[in-house]
């Protein structure tokens, strides 16, 4: 009896240390903060993606992977669900790919952002909103892998065609062509060699000292340089010369510009010209206005007074007794009583 009673009470005691373990290991798994629910709709392949995996955004975990399924909305694609934290900066532009985590083949979904729109991303918990998935580099890797091997394919065949018996004959040609082409090359730059060395003996015999005077030819650049000299003085004196009527100049121009100075006075001048102009103009107005016309009709009464006065003396000297007895009756005229018609005067 004894003996079963101890192994009841050790088998108690193992039930009750494991269903406490088991308490403790939910406790400190439990993750009581507040999650924001999205979704991942994939038309890539998740392989070693598997529910409770890590989400890290830019690196640093933020949530899990809560559910993996189908897609109702799209057939063909894999529908993922993920949890993040309160904090976790998702916005509309945000993306997701399919990391993996060193050797063991197990993935996580890596979070990151474009950087185009800084607006967050708003999601429900009844309709969680969506985070475009874009394919890894090993996805990108695996679908050119096919495309790569084809042009290594093609490669290879036009290596072997490259090798054919018929090209090889032709690439040995070549590399003899070369081989000559490299011995003209050698023989060329003998012959440079040479005119060199010919081309120093030339001018050794042309401007050695044999052929030049060097200490003649120096003293006559120190002549030539002397001379030169002499015309920079030269120039240097008419430049000041130049400088000197020039300040003469200056000081000239601004005594004619100068308050009360002869450009002032000739200003002043023709200013009371154009005024004395101006008062002739005004008197030619006025004389051309009032004076002139009664000169005009003075001159016209004086024209008929002297024809009055010349009929005067005309009568007078036809008939100068008129002067004592008057001008008499006047004779009668043609087709009148008593007309007669006299002689014409001689």
């Amino acid at each position: 009896m004894e003996n079963k009673a101890h192994a009841l009470a050790a088998g108690i005691f193992v039930t009750v240390v494991s269903v406490m373990l088991i308490a403790m290991a939910v406790w400190l798994t439990r993750d009581t903060g507040e999650h924001r629910v999205y979704e991942i709709s994939s038309a890539e392949a998740i392989n070693g993606l598997q529910s409770q995996a890590a989400v890290r955004y830019k690196g640093v975990a933020v949530g899990k992977v809560t559910a993996i399924g189908f897609d109702p909305e799209t057939v063909g694609n894999v529908l993922v669900r993920i949890a993040l934290s309160e904090d976790a900066p998702v916005t509309a532009a945000t993306f997701a790919t399919l990391g993996f985590q060193g050797v063991t083949g197990l993935a996580f979904v890596q979070l990151d952002d474009a950087g185009n729109d800084k607006s967050p991303l708003v999601t429900r918990e009844g309709q969680p909103a969506r985070i475009p998935m874009r394919a890894s580099l090993l996805s990108r890797l695996s679908d050119q892998g096919v495309e790569i091997l084809a042009r290594l394919e093609q490669t290879s065949e036009r290596v072997n065609l490259l090798l054919a018996p018929e090209n090889q004959k032709q690439l040995m040609a070549t590399i003899a062509g070369f081989g000559e082409a490299a011995a003209s090359v050698q023989k060329m730059s003998d012959q440079v060699q040479t005119l060199s060395v010919n081309m120093n003996d030339i001018l050794n015999a042309q401007l050695g000292p044999q052929r030049v005077n060097i200490p003649r030819f120096v003293d006559d650049a120190t002549a030539t340089l002397k001379t030169l000299q002499s015309t920079a003085g030269g120039l240097d004196k008419t430049v000041l010369e130049f400088g000197t009527t020039a300040t003469a100049y200056t000081a000239l121009a601004e005594r004619l510009n100068a308050k009360g100075g002869a450009i002032e006075r000739l200003t002043e001048g023709a200013t009371a010209l154009t005024q004395g102009a101006v008062a002739l103009t005004d008197a030619g107005k006025a004389f051309n206005a009032g004076t002139l016309p009664r000169l005009n009709r003075t001159s016209d009464e004086a024209t008929r007074a002297a024809r009055q006065v010349t009929r005067a003396l005309g009568a007078v000297s036809d008939n100068p007794q008129s002067l004592i007895f008057g001008n008499g009756p006047i004779p009668p005229g043609p087709g009148e009583a008593g007309f007669s018609s006299s002689k014409g005067r001689p």
